[in-house]
């Protein structure tokens, strides 16, 4: 299962485009912590993939809380379309995050993902939990997509694979939302300024 996760990963970050178009990628970007909640979309999409091969869910993150990341390899060994690949690089998560179907948000609480906001900036469609950090950046079918259950979410995912119109919508829009509202490289210099600051103090 490993090896098949690694490759899983491989394929979808590094193949050639032609190659990559036969899978729907959905990604979801977060550290293995609790209030990420990795594990709330895990037997729905299960089931999504066994009637849709293409379609998978790829967890990427780090590995903060060591039960519950003990929980998510032991729940993606035992399920099919959900695989799990170690942290990467800002840089190599950039690179996936361009060639996925879209980026997934599962958080049970959120001020406000980076990763949604990155995924904007990338053009990459967003589904995320209706939450209120996450409704405040995500408008429903305006900058991306909300849902309020796994259910919830299945239904608007099939709907952004079949509405060209509504994922071309909510990608434009997403962009246009980060560069009026987020100037993410100035954000990141500030912050790491801020670091900068903390270590030589």
């Amino acid at each position: 299962m490993q090896v098949l996760m690694l490759c899983c990963f491989w394929l979808f970050s590094r193949c050639r485009s032609e190659h990559v178009e036969e899978l729907r990628v959905f990604l979801l970007v977060c550290g293995l912590r609790s209030v990420k909640d990795p594990l709330y979309l895990v037997e729905a999409f299960s089931g999504w993939h066994y009637e849709n091969v293409p379609n998978i869910l790829i967890i990427l993150g780090p590995n903060i809380d060591p039960v519950l990341t003990a929980e998510v390899k032991s729940a993606v060994k035992r399920t099919t379309g959900v695989f799990l690949a170690h942290e990467r690089s800002q840089q190599e998560v950039h690179a996936a995050m361009k060639r996925c179907f879209a980026v997934v948000n599962s958080s049970v609480s959120e001020g406000m993902s980076a990763a949604i906001l990155e995924a904007m900036h990338l053009r990459v469609p967003v589904l995320a939990r209706n939450i209120p950090g996450n409704a405040a950046v995500v408008q429903h079918e305006v900058t991306g997509l909300l849902y309020s259950s796994p259910q919830d979410f299945l239904r608007q995912s099939q709907r952004l694979l079949s509405d060209q119109e509504l994922r071309e919508r909510v990608v434009r829009n997403g962009k246009l939302y980060v560069e009026e509202h987020h100037c993410l490289e100035k954000e990141r210099e500030t912050y790491q300024r801020l670091v900068d600051s903390l270590h030589s103090a």
